[in-house]
């Protein structure tokens, strides 16, 4: 807009900041927003800076004119700018105040603690105060998908109601209008409380957990639609979100040709029209295109709130006759939408969320037995490596010309979780190897060695006004959660203490806050679930030809780290130098310390049952 850009150039130096290059700035203004506001935040976000760059002023949309109680923008910046001129020592005082009270947002220096259960025990009671029984999900309009809480609850599977919230949530969503009914893909959150119309962006840093989600559950339950949901966010994520090395592009937008979910939605005429009458029986009643519109009162968001079972006896049709006809209705209508205009897509590709999803691709791989999805995590992290991890430091984007940006604890942290995942997938030495200098890099850039706790930025990072240590989960688990709980899972692999120590006091230095708040922290909950009772570390050893079988028992297991090793690796660390021999053998430590050589999967499995 013309008017708006002259007056925002002609009073202040405007500067576009992209948040999701510079996290940093991002977190920095969005706290201030909150302690100005007193609410959250978002984007768009407008800040007004003075020259030394601390926040005066700050708020999130604004539009051209007043409207809807929110002031006109031009009209807010002559103010802003008549108030720095005329009252220059208030908002100086101001600005020292903010100064103060974003120093006091950190933790202070990490006490010595005795962990214990009790925030797990909290969190779990907050989650089934909080849960929606009939929908699923922790909240009210808008709601979001929170993989981290369901990751909570599905370690609890054999607590039953902990269990039934994690699925019913993960099966509304389904049913619903949060995925891609055609073409896969989970959009960011739904705009109402039943998962029906969401806000039509597909991030890629939800998609990752999310997947390996959709992998626990089918692993829980067998049901299908995990599995099938699983599938097609594989096939979105090969179609519309690989850069052709391999890496993966960060998101596609809600809107195309300027409307939010027009590429998406339908009308029945349109549907009726693509399909035969008998595709057309099953369709209709399966997407509710038989029910009023339910977006902008004209269109239809896909939805299948009616399992096939359901749908084939209302038809009077067998179950497999139902699911041809409705997978030949998905086929037409998916070919017809391809000839729409597509939403935009940000290519950017960020080291962080990619590691998010090489997590979520490895994770799923080995639990649904998808060799071609665990190869597909690896050909991801090659890249990665080969590409943004230059004089042992990553760097948080890659783009054409190459990588840019000095890297965040995030990129670290989700890497080398990432990292250990593939590790879990399927062995490879250079993954070990890597694994082990990005901790090492961690400890070196990021860790407050006094306090405890990792700094977001690294300590050679350019100045800025407030430095934080984030340790409550987001959009994204919180950095210092996932770098402490693959420190610690590292360390008990390689028998190695700086790595467990740094691990440790990062929970101690959040240990208040936890406690305090345990519903979020979930993801440092999980690092407290492995200090208060480590898990078994397996290493299987043999010919590559026997390693599959083992490798498929020991997804069936969770919380085990289990690595199957082939013959002929080469130099190993102690803790995995087991002897090769002709046949398979499994071994069950703890550091260095192992219980007697097991024959068979089936043996595997009762010996850990054994030790709980």
């Amino acid at each position: 807009d013309a008017e708006v850009a002259e007056a925002m150039n002609r009073l202040f130096v405007s500067i576009k900041v992209d948040r999701e290059e510079r996290p940093d700035l991002d977190q920095i203004y969005q706290t201030a927003h909150q302690i100005f506001a007193r609410r959250g935040g978002g984007w768009p976000l407008t800040m007004f800076l003075t020259p030394d760059q601390v926040p005066f002023y700050a708020g999130t949309y604004f539009p051209k004119h007043a409207r809807h109680n929110l002031p006109g923008f031009v009209q807010l910046m002559q103010q802003v700018e008549r108030a720095y001129r005329e009252r220059r020592q208030d908002i100086e005082a101001q600005n020292q105040e903010l100064l103060s009270v974003l120093a006091r947002y950190e933790p202070g220096p990490a006490a010595a603690v005795k962990f214990d259960a009790g925030p797990l025990e909290a969190a779990r009671a907050e989650l089934g105060q909080a849960f929606d029984r009939q929908w699923g999900g922790f909240s009210k309009a808008p709601k979001f998908p929170r993989p981290a809480e369901l990751e909570f609850l599905l370690r609890r599977h054999s607590d039953e109601e902990a269990r039934s919230m994690a699925l019913l949530t993960l099966e509304r969503m389904l049913r619903g209008g949060l995925i891609d009914q055609l073409g896969g893909g989970f959009y960011r959150y739904s705009v109402d409380e039943r998962w029906a119309i969401p806000h039509f962006e597909k991030m890629l840093y939800d998609n990752g957990p999310l997947l390996g989600l959709m992998a626990d559950a089918w692993a829980l339950t067998g049901d299908t639609i995990f599995s099938e949901a699983a599938e097609r966010t594989v096939a979105w994520l090969a179609r519309e979100m690989t850069a052709p090395a391999g890496a993966f592009y960060s998101a596609q937008d809600a809107d195309s040709e300027h409307v939010e979910g027009k590429f998406y939605v339908w009308t029945p005429n349109e549907v009726r029209a693509l399909l035969s009458a008998e595709q057309w029986e099953v369709a209709a009643l399966a997407w509710s295109l038989d029910q009023p519109a339910n977006f902008e009162a004209e269109h239809w968001h896909l939805q299948q709130p009616r399992t096939l079972a359901a749908l084939a006896e209302q038809l009077n049709l067998s179950q497999t006759e139902a699911e041809t006809r409705l997978d030949l209705a998905r086929r037409a209508l998916f070919a017809a939408r391809e000839k729409r205009v597509h939403p935009g897509r940000d290519d950017k590709i960020l080291t962080s969320w990619n590691a998010l999803m090489i997590t979520g691709l490895a994770h799923a791989g080995r639990v649904m037995g998808r060799e071609e999805w665990i190869r597909r995590a690896q050909a991801a992290a090659d890249l990665l490596r080969a590409r943004v991890w230059v004089d042992g430091r990553l760097y948080a984007n890659l783009t054409a010309a190459g990588p840019r940006l000095t890297g965040y604890l995030d990129d670290y942290a989700f890497m080398l979780e990432a990292l250990l995942e593939l590790l879990h997938a399927e062995f490879r030495a250079d993954d070990l190897t890597w694994a082990r200098e990005i901790a090492d890099a961690l400890l070196e850039h990021f860790e407050d060695a006094e306090a405890g706790g990792f700094f977001f930025t690294a300590h050679d990072h350019e100045a800025l006004i407030h430095r934080s240590k984030p340790g409550h989960d987001n959009a994204t688990p919180s950095g210092n959660a996932v770098a402490a709980w693959a420190l610690n899972r590292l360390g008990l692999l390689l028998d190695e203490p700086r790595y467990t120590g740094a691990a440790e006091r990062t929970l101690a230095l959040f240990w208040p806050a936890v406690q305090e708040m345990p519903m979020g922290f979930t993801r440092m909950l999980a690092l407290l679930e492995e200090l208060l009772s480590s898990p078994a570390l397996v290493v299987v050893r043999g010919p590559l030809s026997d390693l599959g079988t083992w490798r498929r028992a020991l997804s069936r297991i969770p919380g085990v780290i289990g690595l199957t090793l082939p013959n002929g690796l080469g130099a190993l660390p102690d803790t995995l130098n087991k002897p090769e021999g002709q046949e398979a053998r499994a071994w069950i430590c703890q550091g260095q310390r192992c219980l007697a050589p097991i024959a068979s999967p089936l043996e595997l499995t009762q010996s850990l049952q054994t030790l709980g």
